[in-house]
């Protein structure tokens, strides 16, 4: 889409200077609007035309039958969709009489933009009505990070052709029609009317509606309050049905006048609330909001992004297109989760329907990688969701025959809702994943308290699983067998690197906690026996590697595998998984993102510089990225093992994922753990930031030529940390705390103190040659900076 000429680099906006109805549905996910528990697609005010209309609370769902044609023992029953909830932000508008429809007339000027430090989308267009009659719409929308329940609108009309007569139609409405599902498994199913309506209201300038779902047995209600200022013709009326409630302005505009609509709509949504109650909750929710007022909600909106980007914000010398790229991805995942407050960030986040608006273990394993350190309080949210469904883990592991807790690999609720078994329930590290983010939380801001109420028993129960899930072989060895790691080629291996070394640091953290906590760890019946018994698990972890090849396997016996035809594979079959059978993919060499590669990224510790840079060359030449989630973590080794340019690529892939829509799929959501991989490539690859020792940070910056200077922002121990990267020089300064703070550059330790920037020498990077990748799949070579 940025290709596309309506469409303009800038660095705090994404501007579209005219509407481009091809790409209608990818630009209602870039143009979404969420707070972390509300969510709008950027759907047009008038609702159509459309590509996917979508209105969308945190959690809020429908439950489904999931069927199989075998059963079989601890299969999933019941699956979990993501529902299109009452739409608020629909106004639609008639020109005598001629309704507002950009498919007929004529367009003399259409403009968007999403304004990345204001947290709002505006719109203005300038129409020419089938019967000659021209008006100017402008309307600025958006979903409020500081009234967690409130999103808003200002709408205005303006006549620019003389007397005409104009109605506004501002709506909530339910159970909008939508697409029918694709083949393509990314593609959510859709649900045919899901919600029941329960009560419906219009009075004054006020609307209501409560619907509820009929299998998950949840209600919702959203209402709308209105301010209206036109003519002394103006004229106001409210209607409601079952699925629509409507509020009705009617007015005469002379030529320059306007008719403006200020909308203020709240949501509420409960499993237990009563009908009275939430209606209730809505109606203050609503009363707070138009107390505030419009402008006061622009202030607001704006006060807290002003806070965001000054811990969070990352510049780009050298290419406008990543510079705009990194604010948009760290304004999306900041909306994903800033107030989801004890819910899950799905993966399209609140932006479309995709994946049933599950979430996976890229939530924990991407996106809370950068809130951890822009936003910890988001992170230690999703934490806190996933210790609230701890319950069913239990019970899941159970009917597994498992110790611990096995998390799902996909859900909305807290239970499994993959019918997939090898890519789903035997996708066990989605458990190592989690206890990584606990002790990446942990050590990144030293809540202690955090970790008694909520760590330590995530990291105790994941343990368990881990240590009944293997097993010591007869010379000591342990193993863990028959899994699958991220690589969603490959499934059903045994010794599966990545999951091993997760859970190594897995049993190891949960037994340094259980020691810094033993009374709170004797709560939930660890024995120094059982902390013992992790310790031994992850001493005797196996790494399988090929001698004679020189490089770690992926898993048990892979090197050994044939190598997929990739020569034999044209570009048109990509992606694999929806071009051949997953039985002749799981027995090849091919990869579909990257696994081995992730894990020396975040088990760094485990590799030395020789092993990384023989493993990563190797899994290059096998890896097709048919996943977002591979080009961040690509970018990130190659950078480590100085293949600057090709970080530099990945980075790039990463970060036009869905602005480019290299995925062809970002009509049903923004790929929100990419978009967080963005920061990662930037932070962690060219930043070289790694946490080490438990409680301390690292750098070992460099750039690529293309590149004059990168700048982030980190919070870390209470401290806001700035990092300057040069050519030459590396310039690291504390924004913000008194506490001086202990860092490494490279190998050499250094004290940073308030006040008190400290400047040290890069090392040169002598110019490598780069690894091979699969026909075809190398990414794109971004363009060098002209001197």
């Amino acid at each position: 889409m940025i290709n596309d000429p309506a469409y303009e680099v800038a660095p705090w906006s994404l501007r579209e200077c005219e509407l481009n109805l091809e790409v209608l549905p990818q630009s209602e996910s870039v143009f979404a609007l969420s707070n972390g528990h509300i969510g709008w697609r950027g759907n047009l005010d008038e609702g159509e035309p459309n590509g996917l209309p979508g209105s969308y609370l945190n959690g809020l769902h429908e439950l489904h039958p999931l069927p199989y044609a075998e059963a079989g023992y601890g299969y999933p029953e019941s699956g979990q969709t993501v529902i299109n909830v009452t739409n608020g932000k629909l106004i639609r508008l008639l020109v005598d009489d001629e309704p507002f429809d950009l498919r007929y007339g004529t367009i003399r000027r259409h403009e968007r933009e999403l304004d990345l430090r204001a947290g709002v989308l505006r719109r203005v267009c300038e129409w020419v009505s089938p019967a000659g009659r021209a008006v100017r719409v402008t309307s600025t929308r958006m979903v409020s990070f500081q009234q967690r329940a409130v999103a808003a609108i200002a709408y205005e009309v303006e006549s620019l052709d003389g007397q005409m007569r104009v109605v506004v139609q501002s709506e909530l409405a339910a159970n909008e029609e939508l697409p029918s599902a694709k083949g393509d498994p990314r593609v959510a199913a859709a649900l045919e009317s899901p919600l029941t309506p329960e009560e419906h209201s219009a009075s004054g300038t006020r609307l209501r509606l409560v619907h509820s779902t009929a299998r998950s047995k949840l209600r919702v209600a959203a209402a709308a309050d209105h301010r209206v200022d036109g003519p002394g013709t103006t004229q106001i009326s409210a209607e409601a049905t079952e699925d629509v409630s409507r509020l009705t302005v009617t007015s005469v505009l002379e030529e320059g006048q306007t008719l403006r609509l200020e909308k203020f709509v709240a949501y509420g949504w409960s499993a237990t609330r009563s009908l009275p109650a939430l209606r209730d909750q809505a109606d203050a929710a609503l009363v707070g909001a138009r107390d505030t007022g419009w402008d006061g909600l622009l202030e607001q909106q704006r006060a807290y992004l002003d806070d965001f980007w000054e811990r969070a914000d990352v510049e780009v010398d050298g290419d406008t297109e990543i510079q705009q790229a990194v604010r948009f991805a760290l304004f999306h995942v900041l909306q994903a989760g800033a107030r989801a407050e004890e819910r899950a960030i799905p993966a399209k986040g609140l932006t479309g329907s995709g994946y049933d608006g599950h979430t996976f273990w890229d939530a924990e394993t991407f996106v809370l990688q950068l809130l951890t350190f822009t936003s910890p309080r988001a992170a230690a949210e999703v934490l806190r969701w996933r210790h609230n469904t701890l319950p069913a883990a239990l019970d899941r592991a159970k009917q597994l025959g498992l110790a611990g807790a096995a998390f799902p690999w996909r859900t909305i609720t807290g239970d499994e809702a993959s019918s997939y078994w090898p890519a789903g329930t035997a996708a066990f590290h989605i458990n190592a994943d989690i206890a990584d983010a606990v002790g990446r939380y942990v050590a990144a801001t030293g809540d202690v308290q955090f970790e008694i109420d909520t760590g330590l028993e995530l990291l105790v129960e994941t343990a368990r699983l881990w240590r009944s899930l293997g097993h010591h072989d007869h010379s000591g060895a342990f193993h863990i067998d028959g899994v699958t790691g991220p690589d969603e080629y490959s499934a059903i291996a045994d010794d599966n690197a990545y999951t091993n070394l997760m859970a190594q640091a897995n049993l190891t953290a949960a037994a340094d906690a259980a020691e810094r906590h033993p009374r709170h760890a004797a709560e939930f019946g660890v024995t120094y026996e059982e902390t013992a018994a992790w310790r031994d698990a992850a001493a005797a972890m196996t790494l399988p590697y090929d001698d004679e090849l020189g490089v770690h396997q992926q898993s048990a016996g892979y090197t050994r595998h044939e190598r997929w035809d990739f020569d034999g594979t044209d570009a048109e079959s990509y992606p694999l998984l929806l071009n051949y059978p997953y039985f002749d993919l799981y027995r090849k060499q091919v990869v579909k993102q990257a696994d081995l590669v992730l894990a020396m990224y975040l088990r760094g510790d485990a590799f030395t510089a020789k092993e990384k840079d023989r493993n990563f060359a190797y899994y290059e030449a096998l890896t097709v990225r048919d996943s977002s989630l591979s080009a961040y973590c690509q970018s990130v080794i190659a950078a480590e093992v100085g293949h600057l340019q090709l970080a530099y690529d990945y980075l790039g892939e990463s970060a036009m994922m869905d602005l480019e829509d290299l995925e062809n799929n970002s009509r049903d959501g923004l790929h929100i753990a990419a978009l967080a991989g963005t920061w990662t490539a930037l932070v962690a690859g060219l930043g070289g930031m790694r946490l080490f020792d438990g409680d301390s940070i690292r750098f070992a910056p460099r750039l690529p030529d293309a590149l004059s200077r990168i700048a982030f922002r980190l919070q870390f121990r209470g401290r806001r940390l700035r990092v300057e990267v040069k050519h030459t020089s590396a310039t690291y300064s504390l924004a913000e705390g008194s506490e001086p703070l202990e860092i490494l550059h490279y190998e050499e330790p250094f004290t940073l103190s308030a006040d008190k920037p400290v400047t040290r020498d890069l090392p040169e990077f002598p110019h490598r040659p780069q690894p091979a990748q699969p026909a075809g799949r190398a990414p794109l070579r971004r363009p060098k900076r002209k001197n």
